[in-house]
């Protein structure tokens, strides 16, 4: 037995040798790449990321995968199982070598007595690392269960998750909709639903919790954005009904029944706004910063009237300017005119460099996440043109996105593997073409992990470090 352990050893993190005299001689050689899962053929990974452990869909007795740079394979592993779980430290030493370079993946497997050969698939190593972790709210596709809701972090440098907070310890009150500022836990904000309910907002390792319903306006601050400077918070002030449809697509409908757009000043504690962005006419939700924080992007849809058809509610992208140091609104503009298209608009996130604007288009209405028709668009500044992302897009929904802080990378919420749950998506950005690569899975230890979970990722940030004021932010609600 202990011989047999050293050899496995040995295998699974052979480094920088050559595969001549450890790996099986093939007597068989295919053309076609083998089919894996999660799909993490052809994608472009950071340099800092997890091992991708994945699963070779194709049948056999025994499995050799070989894993490499250049000529060299760095990895080496054999099983009699289709799982293929690439060693931490073996990974993060090809990493640092294939930096800005390609990386082979080589399956060789067993059947009938023979070795048969794939072709290798082939992904590229960004010397752009991606910011370590991802903030998440986990919850059940239908909201079921509210106690078991909560705030995660996952380190994505490995397999590591953290609670942020739970409802649970929040006494019966609903912890959502969490915001930081440039991609700092620094400063963040998250609100708290309930009877001692409000929002929190951290900034300099301090916790407190405010009102951000101005006087005499019958909702509060919902979806937020972050000012640059880290003094302002854009928010819509929403409010929002659940639709249920007993048959079809799309289960639950959630829709605006009113929303006007404001600005709270954290300083002050003081809440701006003005007539061109509040009232009875439209509906202005999803706010979004310029990167010079003199310009808020939004989205702007006809008022909701009693019994008006949800899927007759459409919203278009406008933005206005915003004076930092008086606090005033002006210069009203439509950006993009999705409505005269049959299309809406939501989650508009400009990029860090200011170059492009990233949004969700659907059919109708602006909770993207219960349309599968939705998708991912681009527009880019300095051409004023709109695109499809069709890159990234999927025959399913494409939702909530947010940039890392360099703007070489943006994560995504995705229903593409079944329908059911949204999972987390990644892909490298180029800023300078605007265009992105394929997308990757969150990697998982299990690379079966997705088939078996059943809650769903909800509003995936990416930020630089880890959120360390768990405590503080229930405290500041008790």
């Amino acid at each position: 037995m202990k011989t047999i352990h050293i050899l496995l050893v040995v295998l699974l993190t052979i480094v920088s040798q050559s595969c001549t005299e450890q790996c099986s001689k093939p007597d068989v050689f295919t053309d076609s790449i083998p089919n894996i899962y999660p799909d993490y053929a052809g994608v472009t990974f950071p340099v800092n990321i997890a091992p991708p452990n994945f699963i070779i869909l194709e049948s056999g007795e025994a499995y050799q995968t070989e894993i490499g740079c250049g000529e060299t394979t760095e990895i080496l592993y054999t099983s009699k199982q289709t799982e293929v779980i690439i060693p931490p430290k073996a990974w993060s030493k090809l990493l640092q070598k294939a930096a800005g370079k390609e990386i082979f993946i080589r399956t060789t497997l067993l059947n009938k007595g023979k070795w048969k050969q794939y072709a290798d698939i082939k992904d590229t190593i960004s010397a752009e690392p991606i910011d370590a972790y991802l903030a998440y709210r986990l919850l059940y596709p239908g909201y079921e269960l509210w106690n078991e809701m909560g705030i995660y972090q996952r380190n994505l440098t490995n397999y590591e998750e953290t609670a942020i907070a739970e409802n649970r310890s929040f006494g019966k009150q609903c912890i959502n909709c969490h915001t930081f500022c440039q991609n700092s836990p620094q400063t963040m904000m998250v609100h708290v639903r309930g009877k001692s309910g409000g929002t929190l907002i951290a900034k300099n390792g301090k916790v407190k919790k405010v009102d951000t319903k101005p006087e005499g306006f019958k909702n509060g601050g919902t979806y937020a954005a972050w000012h640059p400077s880290g003094r302002y918070i854009a928010f819509s002030m929403n409010e929002i009904q659940q639709f249920f449809h007993s048959s079809g697509r799309k289960p639950i409908e959630v829709s605006d029944l009113a929303a006007d757009l404001m600005v709270y000043d954290a300083d002050r504690q003081i809440c701006l706004t003005d007539s061109l962005i509040c009232g009875d006419k439209y509906m202005e939700t999803f706010p979004n910063w310029a990167t010079d924080g003199k310009t808020i992007y939004f989205c702007r849809g006809n008022a909701y009237k009693n019994k008006l058809p949800l899927d007759s509610i459409r919203y278009d992208l406008c933005s206005i300017a915003f004076d930092p140091a008086s606090g005033k609104f002006s210069n009203l503009k439509c950006i993009y005119k999705a409505s005269e298209q049959g299309k809406s608009v939501s989650f508009p996130r400009v990029s860090p460099d200011g170059r492009h604007l990233m949004f969700t288009l659907s059919d109708y209405g602006n909770f993207s996440i219960w349309h599968p028709e939705s998708e991912l668009c681009l527009l880019t500044f300095s051409t004023g043109k709109v695109r499809f992302m069709d890159e990234v897009n999927s025959n399913d929904v494409e939702s909530f996105h947010t940039w890392s802080s360099s703007g070489r990378w943006f994560v995504f919420s995705s229903k593409r593997l079944d329908g059911l749950w949204a999972r987390p998506f990644f892909a490298s950005f180029n800023p300078e073409t605007g265009k992105a690569g394929k997308p990757f899975l969150l990697p998982q230890k299990n690379p079966r992990f997705y088939d078996t979970f059943t809650k769903t990722y909800n509003l995936p940030e990416l930020i630089k470090e880890p959120v360390r004021i768990g405590k503080e932010l229930v405290e500041a609600v008790q």
